[in-house]
């Protein structure tokens, strides 16, 4: 497996791997030993950035990671966030504020059988504290050993840069791919000017850049793709033209459609470590593969070309969700 480096030199697999999934947002999936075996396997093939977060289950998902990678520890790096307010206490939706951040990852650190959280993010701005203090904080938990770098989630490019002033950011982690390409117009650069990298998730559009999703699929109950306004049916048969366009240039380069879309993030920066998540050990081997995928200048041209005459249809969020991004 490739390496990349994010800020603060991070060293990192090429690719990532989102563990969501495995236990929170898309339904009922594998038993605890399939995925621990998955998580396993991924490091067996060189992946070296596993991403988690307390309020995936909540807690379940950090203590099947804590637990999957307990054996090889010190050759990979865990990624963990906190933010969210869990108990719904106080009414409130996010909670960064610096007592709460400290319990997080004192908790965080049990749960995922270590002694520091290599990458920890903020997952949602709290509008309530200002984020020096946030950042203050985590550095202080670097200070203390208990974290190793500091990340931000979905953040608004001017805070990135007031947390970055105060603790360096190593990563920032945002939805990216060819169907959601926001990221482009001023996060993107400001990583670039302050050396900050960029993890997308959902590289492949939580499954429709796989080409194995239309607008007949049918979602498991608890999935969480069946409450958001993008992959409403009409806007699924919509977006098909995406998919389209990623198939025809698969064709030409004996790869999926899935290993296409990956591929095009990674040719955007070297400093760009996509996270797909699966539940299935061919489904991982196919997102590895697209490391080994080579898109030529042509290539790259080509897709610019036909994507900017496509129209995405369908929010990303509901409005409740997307109110928590870009602040």
């Amino acid at each position: 497996m490739q390496k990349r480096t994010l800020g603060q030199g991070l060293e990192v697999s090429a690719l990532g791997f989102g563990a969501m999934g495995m236990s929170h947002g898309y339904g009922p999936g594998p038993d605890r030993d399939a995925n621990i075996a998955l998580l396993r396997a991924a490091v067996d093939r060189g992946v070296t950035l596993f991403d988690t977060a307390e309020v995936y289950g909540p807690y379940v998902n950090e203590e099947l990671v804590g637990e999957a990678l307990a054996p090889v520890r010190d050759q990979v790096v865990i990624a963990t966030k906190f933010g969210f307010a869990i108990d719904g206490q106080g009414g409130r939706d996010v909670d960064s504020r610096p007592e709460h951040i400290r319990q997080v990852a004192d908790a965080s650190l049990k749960r995922l059988r270590t002694d520091r959280i290599d990458l920890f993010y903020q997952h949602r701005v709290d509008p309530d504290v200002p984020i020096e203090d946030v950042a203050g904080t985590v550095k202080e938990l670097i200070e203390a050993g208990k974290v190793g770098h500091f990340g931000m989630s979905e953040a608004a490019v001017a805070t990135v840069r007031r947390a970055h002033a105060v603790q360096p950011v190593t990563a920032v982690q945002n939805e990216y791919s060819l169907w959601w390409r926001g990221p482009e117009a001023e996060l993107i650069p400001a990583c670039a000017e302050l050396g900050i990298g960029l993890v997308p998730f959902s590289p492949l559009g939580r499954g429709f850049l796989t080409g194995k999703m239309d607008a007949d699929t049918t979602f498991a109950p608890g999935d969480m793709r069946a409450g958001l306004p993008r992959f409403d049916a009409e806007a699924r048969r919509a977006n098909q033209a995406l998919v389209d366009l990623l198939t025809s240039v698969a064709a030409g380069k004996g790869a999926t459609v899935a290993q296409i879309a990956l591929a095009w993030l990674l040719a955007r920066q070297p400093w760009i470590v996509p996270i797909p998540g699966t539940r299935r050990l061919e489904r991982l081997d196919e997102n590895l593969g697209a490391a080994a995928v080579d898109l030529t200048a042509a290539d790259i041209e080509r897709i610019e070309t036909a994507a900017a005459a496509i129209e995405v249809h369908g929010a990303r969020y509901p409005e409740h969700m997307e109110r928590m991004t870009n602040r």
